[in-house]
């Protein structure tokens, strides 16, 4: 075996580089200088021979070469991750790091509700969280920055496996006094499409919303302005229309202190299934779909609890 082969640290220099596109924040990402950053590249591009990056003083540019070097890169860091991965498995499972993805559609109703018993069931367990939209979340575990990741499907996810938790029904939200406020379910083509607030792209929830509307119209007619579910709320208690909420987040108290009613929608796509991903094949399997069920079992507990409040309080 050659003694003149790339060191996992050089990889990861070079790999922060492509994703900071700067050498001080690439630095910063890898806790080091950013001396010592740049001479790990620079002995990298030494060792092989080749220019991997073009220096100006504003531009980092990647060469051809640079690139296809930076994706064998991530795969190789991967790799070495689940070396470890594998050596930590064969413990206790659910124990040390777990790096999860999760959306922003999910963080905030879910997590604070089941991460009390996570960390009850398993308190050796150091669970690190990651908030990002689904195609950046997908990305972060493609390149083994997470390890599994919370999010909302249909979505499509690449080369993983997964374990549906639960389906996560979606409801029209409207001002309470709305004079075309129907008593019971709303079917999609009740939906006034002129005044419908979505979510803007690069949000799953936007496509869900539009699959339960079943409505391909919608796409182009409806206002799509929000940047995050309490944006789209507030936007409807100020009278600028209706939106699509899960029921998530109408348990998780989005709506508190508003004057916004809501309605079940009947239509067969009016849901999203909430799941857990991870790469296909990984040493830790075993340990992810330990991760569901305390989630799935979590989340059922909690719905039973709800449930029994709003019957209390009926």
């Amino acid at each position: 075996m050659s003694s003149y082969m790339p060191t996992l640290k050089q990889l990861q220099y070079l790999v922060a580089l492509k994703e900071q596109g700067h050498f001080g924040r690439a630095a910063d990402a890898c806790f080091v200088t950013q001396s010592t950053l740049s001479a790990g590249i620079r002995e990298l591009e030494s060792l092989i021979g080749v220019t991997l990056v073009e220096r100006t003083r504003r531009v980092v540019r990647f060469t051809a070469l640079g690139d296809r070097i930076v994706e064998k890169a991530h795969r190789v860091l991967r790799e070495a991750e689940e070396l470890a991965a594998i050596a930590q498995a064969s413990g206790k499972p659910l124990s040390g790091e777990l790096r999860m993805g999760v959306i922003p559609t999910i963080a905030p109703f879910l997590l604070p509700r089941l991460l009390p018993r996570l960390r009850a069931e398993r308190p050796q367990l150091k669970l690190f969280l990651r908030e990002e939209m689904s195609h950046a979340a997908i990305e972060s575990l493609r390149h083994g920055h997470v390890d599994c990741v919370l999010l909302a499907l249909p979505f499509p996810t690449g080369d993983t496996d997964c374990e549906i938790l639960f389906a996560d029904p979606l409801h029209i939200a409207f001002p309470h006094d709305d004079p075309r406020d129907p008593p019971h379910e709303i079917t999609p083509d009740m939906i006034d499409s002129t005044r419908l607030l979505l979510l803007e792209d690069g949000h799953c929830l936007k496509e869900h919303a539009l699959a339960a509307c079943a409505r391909p119209e919608i796409r182009t007619e409806a206002m799509i302005t929000g940047t995050s579910l309490h944006t789209l709320v507030q936007m409807v208690e100020n009278g600028l229309g209706l939106t699509l909420l899960p029921e998530m987040a109408i348990r998780g108290g989005i709506l508190a202190g508003t004057h916004i009613a809501v309605r079940p929608i009947d239509s067969a796509h009016a849901h999203r299934d909430i799941a857990l991903i991870w790469r296909r094949n990984s040493p830790r399997e075993k340990e992810f779909r330990m991760m569901a069920g305390i989630l799935r079992d979590a989340a059922a507990v909690q719905e039973v609890a709800d449930t029994v409040v709003a019957a209390e309080a009926a």
